[in-house]
C-alpha cells in the first residue's frame, strides 16, 4: 500500500475504549489510536521501539515510573523494553505511534 487514508484502514479494538487503525510498509510502522474517555492501557513493555504523539485530548502517561500528561502537540520517546502505560483523561483522546520493527500482533 503506498496510499492511504486513516478512515479507510481496517479498525480493531484492542483494549475496552480503545481502537487502533493501521498502516505498515517493510520496516516501519504508524498505528493511529483512538481512546474513549478513561481509557486504559495497562502496564506493558515490547522489545519495539516506539513514539507516541498527541493530536488531541489529554493522556496520563507513564515511563519507568515517570508520570506526565501529554497533551495535543506533545509526545513521548519509548525505548526499546522499557515499561509504559497510559491513561486517558476526561475526553476523548487520539494519538499516532510511529513502531521499529513491525508490530506482528496489530496487523
Amino acid at each position: 500500500m503506498s496510499f492511504f487514508r486513516e478512515t479507510e484502514l481496517k479498525a480493531k479494538h484492542v483494549f475496552s475504549g480503545i481502537t487502533l487503525r493501521v498502516v505498515s510498509g517493510e520496516k516501519t510502522m504508524m498505528t493511529f489510536f483512538e481512546f474513549e474517555p478513561h481509557a486504559v492501557i495497562p502496564s506493558h513493555k515490547h522489545p519495539h521501539e516506539q513514539i507516541t504523539y498527541i493530536i488531541e485530548g489529554e493522556i496520563e502517561f507513564t515511563l519507568e515510573g515517570e508520570t506526565r500528561i501529554l497533551k495535543a502537540g506533545e509526545g513521548v520517546v519509548i525505548p526499546s523494553d522499557k515499561e509504559h502505560s497510559a491513561r486517558v483523561l476526561s475526553k476523548p483522546a487520539k494519538a499516532v505511534d510511529a513502531w521499529y520493527p513491525i508490530r506482528e500482533d496489530y496487523l
